[in-house]
């Protein structure tokens, strides 16, 4: 099975590859007309982390390539929600379980500072990437209300970071939806692009130095002390490497295959709404999302669309009638929006962790290699959007001699998804539970 080819049938409608402009293509790698090329740093994965990585080291005075097995952006980097949120996918207190108080205020601090990076970016290098701050959590339920409260207090206990409490009698305010009863919400955090912004960071890894290949995959990795990639078209050395394809490195390092789960998620764009209907569904502009597991999330566009995602599948194959059963979603929550058309439908994978929570590291040594030299971040579990980027800069500061804030994320515990080649129909029934849950909450 090719995550890669089930992948591209997906996303073919997608509404960001009809609405950005790919103005720079890049050449494939010849290996094979040029001799050995060699770098300092091999990037595996021309999407949002690999490109974070690439304009961080560039800025360290590193020699990058990358590698991208499509083109730039094609993958989940090119194709979510656009929706960058404070935190991981994970609730703080895994964390705070895990590494203690100290360093779990470390990952958080940087989860923030994700957040800001986008805007820093966006304002160096001239990237229009349609960013509109503000972020609303909202509950389906007064269960879910309850979880929702619970977790705002402790980020404001703990982690200094307060959010805008919306009972039951102000959330219509916010959102005029029938469909939730409370929210939370967070003016620093938000939404853009995902396409455009991807683009602009390739523009700007390129302006840096870095040298970019695309229709370049990756299909064999030679590691030791000076690692080298493999492609049909030669061999690209280089003195570290970073692995940053997540479900699309097909079989490049297998034991990294098994702590991540592909999980399809799908979206729809409306057609264009008339005028002042978009900002009467969601006053704020905001980026919506419930906190159910099997969660629906949603925001504005800036050409006045409503951009609605959801439904989340272990499953491989692409669902049918995807348009209209993500339309009924839609209109569960906007009955307004009866009248409404389907523009485009698209999906594709994201990497899930069986915690949640991102996993980044190296590759275990081989006897006598010495130090490690092939890094790799993988399971954002649909939280990278943002964090893609912290995670970039954190592995160039690594690769360049300081790994204490990577390694800190390092320590996170990550266990392989059980069941070996029975773990996808497993996890479809896991999946049907988690539904019913988030039904009978109340």
């Amino acid at each position: 099975m090719s995550y890669l080819t089930t992948d591209q049938e997906l996303s073919r409608d997608s509404y960001y590859a009809a609405s950005a402009t790919r103005s720079q293509s890049f050449a494939p790698f010849d290996g094979d007309a040029r001799g050995d090329a060699v770098c300092d740093v091999a990037i595996v994965g021309g999407g949002l982390a690999g490109l974070s990585a690439a304009i961080e080291l560039a800025d360290r005075g590193f020699k990058v390539t990358v590698l991208e097995a499509r083109e730039v952006g094609s993958g989940a980097s090119g194709r979510n929600g656009g929706q960058a949120i404070h935190g991981l996918a994970c609730d703080q207190q895994g964390i705070e379980q895990q590494l203690g108080m100290a360093d779990a205020r470390r990952v958080w601090d940087a989860t923030l500072e994700a957040l800001d990076l986008i805007q820093q970016r966006c304002t160096r290098f001239g990237i229009d990437c349609e960013w509109r701050n503000s972020y609303l959590g909202v509950a389906v339920t007064e269960a879910k209300a309850r979880e929702l409260q619970a977790a705002a207090d402790h980020l404001e206990r703990h982690y200094d970071f307060p959010m805008k409490r919306i009972p039951r009698d102000e959330i219509g305010r916010w959102i005029t939806s029938p469909h939730y009863v409370s929210g939370v919400h967070d003016p620093r955090s938000g939404h853009l692009h995902p396409l455009k912004y991807t683009l602009g960071l390739a523009r700007a890894a390129s302006s840096l130095g870095v040298v970019i290949h695309e229709q370049s995959p990756v299909i064999g990795l030679i590691t030791g002390a000076t690692p080298a990639l493999r492609t049909a078209r030669g061999v690209l050395k280089a003195r570290q490497v970073l692995l940053a394809g997540n479900v699309y490195l097909q079989g490049v390092a297998p034991p990294l295959a098994r702590r991540i789960m592909p999980v399809g998620t799908y979206i729809i764009a409306s057609e264009p709404l008339p005028a002042g209907v978009a900002e009467s569904l969601i006053p704020s502009g905001s980026a919506v999302c419930d906190n159910n597991f099997v969660l629906d999330y949603f925001r504005p566009s800036r050409d006045g669309r409503m951009i609605f995602g959801g439904r989340a599948s272990y499953a491989t194959r692409t669902p049918s009638h995807l348009a209209e059963s993500m339309r009924q979603r839609m209109l569960a929550v906007f009955p307004q929006l009866s009248g409404v058309k389907v523009a485009h439908a698209w999906g594709g994978f994201v990497d899930v962790t069986m915690n949640r929570a991102p996993d980044f590291g190296r590759l275990p040594l081989s006897a006598g290699t010495g130090s490690s030299n092939v890094y790799y971040l993988q399971g954002f579990s649909g939280h990278g959007v943002a964090l893609t980027g912290i995670a970039g800069k954190l592995v160039a500061e690594a690769m360049a001699g300081d790994a204490s804030r990577f390694d800190t994320f390092a320590r996170l515990t990550h266990r392989p998804f059980p069941g070996g080649p029975l773990r996808m129909p497993a996890l479809v029934l896991g999946m049907a539970w988690y539904r019913l849950r988030d039904a009978l909450a109340r």
